[in-house]
């Protein structure tokens, strides 16, 4: 290997210092809201000074970026707390919405919306320790199977408690019933793919294991206040190209 062309200063700047780098995951872990969406606002992430040239395409050297930043804080929020495979679901998530990016605005919103989610995904994790045992392993179970059709036992079944238990400590501390949390959480999911997927809503309601289309249209008029055709319609963001 030719060191001389690692080291070549002249022709290339100094990487950025490293507690920037440290202070950035910091904020994520620490679920630190404030501090994510200012780094959003100051597009630190298509600020090229110091960060290192990963290609001559300006796209793929961000997709690399992205991909890195990922890596990084997947196993980073694993390490503070944050359940396994919700942590490896959301990067999976995020990654693969870079296959259909093809410019770089387009992947810096990608990144901006990866790290807002897993922030206050970690903001919401760190409340949670507040919780009980059995209602906090609930709510990993329930965020690592989301996509599932979720059953009180199936949760009870995996914290080792009764599902009257668990009902009960889940309505006290969270504040609503086991079933009404999970049909929120999956309309949130629902939202995102009505914005940024071109999935049909019986494809959505399939993905999100709802008992049938019209059940879903039905939860998430509940939820939301109108339809989710309404939604999209006046939700939906439109592909660059």
């Amino acid at each position: 290997m030719n060191y001389s062309m690692i080291y070549d200063i002249d022709n290339e700047e100094l990487h950025r210092n490293l507690d920037e780098e440290i202070n950035f995951f910091r904020a994520v872990a620490n679920g630190d809201v404030p501090a994510i969406e200012d780094n959003i606002k100051r597009h630190r992430f298509r600020d090229e000074s110091g960060v290192g040239k990963l290609s001559v395409d300006p796209v793929l050297n961000l997709k690399y970026h992205m991909v890195i930043t990922a890596g990084m804080i997947t196993r980073i929020c694993i390490e503070c707390g944050l359940d396994a495979e919700l942590s490896f679901r959301m990067s999976d998530f995020y990654i693969k919405k870079l296959d259909h990016a093809l410019t770089e605005d387009e992947i810096e919103l990608i990144h901006d919306n990866m790290i807002l989610d897993y922030t206050k995904q970690m903001n919401i994790n760190q409340r949670n320790t507040k919780l009980s045992r059995a209602v906090s392993n609930g709510l990993d179970y329930i965020y690592g199977h989301i996509f599932d059709r979720i059953t009180v036992k199936q949760i009870a079944d995996h914290v080792g408690v009764s599902p009257s238990f668990l009902s009960r400590s889940f309505s006290a501390e969270v504040g609503i019933t086991v079933s009404d949390f999970i049909r929120s959480k999956k309309i949130d999911i629902s939202k995102n793919m009505l914005k940024n997927t071109d999935m049909s809503i019986p494809d959505i309601s399939y993905r999100l294991s709802f008992a049938s289309e019209s059940h879903f249209i039905q939860c998430f008029r509940r939820i939301v206040g109108i339809t989710p055709n309404v939604y999209r319609s006046i939700s939906h963001k439109p592909k660059w190209m």
